[in-house]
């Protein structure tokens, strides 16, 4: 992956796990001593992270030899080998767990992605997911959302209007949530407006917010928002949304499926790091 953050973000990983050095390492490990060491799925699943985990260990030691087996985006069984990794054992050893945490973690999210969108398919329903995500890992986890076949919701409060309960609660309604942000923003930045009931739905609808979010309504409100709005704004499903209803959300009609669980209540995939010589 292209990300110019990337390095920083290693740097403060490992300095967190470093700190003044790998006590254990350095005491039972010759400096020049050399190893091979395996990345190795215990569970099936997607891969997401592995140039994350391939960094890790370039930038303890640049020399380090790094063959990826299995790329982000591919299927994996138990027993698989996603990739080998050849350079000093001390090297191999520090870096192994911080290497492995981000490749766990994005392909728990990749993975648990990959299950949604297969779930919604056969339905023109596009997965997104949210601001919940990792602080300082935003743009790795919603890499590894794309990487499952999900699609990215707004990055953060900078790149889109996203008119929420609070914020019409503060401003006094709907429409003039809209009217504002309208006259503010420029006219490249959609608005969406977030809606919990059919009479907010029809003022955010007369306003003419270009999508409008409808939040942890049931199937038959999702169905009447569909009839009701009619393609003349975008409609986004969120709350409530699981493995056991997303292919009933998806045909009722909307465009849209955010899922915060993609980021913020998945589980690390099972990768083991295991030294074999």
């Amino acid at each position: 992956m292209d990300y110019l953050g990337l390095n920083d973000l290693i740097k403060r990983a490992l300095e967190e796990d470093i700190g003044y050095g790998d006590i254990t390492t350095r005491s039972l490990i010759p400096a020049e001593q050399k190893a091979r060491g395996l990345f190795v799925a215990k569970t099936p699943g997607v891969v997401a992270g592995i140039k994350v985990s391939q960094a890790v260990f370039a930038y303890i030691d640049s020399a380090t030899e790094f063959e990826v087996l299995k790329d982000d985006g591919d299927t994996i069984e138990p027993g698989d080998v996603i990739a080998v990794v050849k350079g000093k054992a001390r090297t191999l050893l520090t870096g192994e767990r911080t290497a492995l945490n981000f490749l766990q973690r994005l392909s728990g999210i990749a993975s648990k992605t990959r299950k949604m969108t297969d779930l919604i398919k056969y339905s023109p329903a596009q997965l997104l997911d949210t601001r919940k995500t990792t602080p300082g890992l935003r743009v790795l986890e919603k890499y590894a959302v794309s990487v499952g076949g999900g699609r990215n919701h707004r990055f953060g409060l900078f790149d889109g209007v996203m008119i929420k309960d609070n914020h019409i609660q503060a401003v006094g309604s709907i429409a003039q949530a809209v009217a504002t942000a309208r006259q503010k923003v420029p006219h490249t930045v959609k608005i969406e407006v977030e809606v919990e009931t059919m009479e907010q739905l029809q003022e955010a609808l007369e306003a003419r917010a270009d999508i409008i979010m409808l939040d942890n309504m049931d199937i038959y409100e999702m169905i009447e928002a569909v009839q009701i709005v009619a393609g003349r704004a975008l409609l986004e499903a969120s709350g409530g949304i699981n493995e056991g209803n997303a292919a009933e959300v998806a045909r009722t009609g909307v465009d849209f499926i955010s899922m915060g669980a993609l980021t913020h209540a998945v589980s690390s995939l099972d990768i083991s790091f295991d030294i074999v010589e």
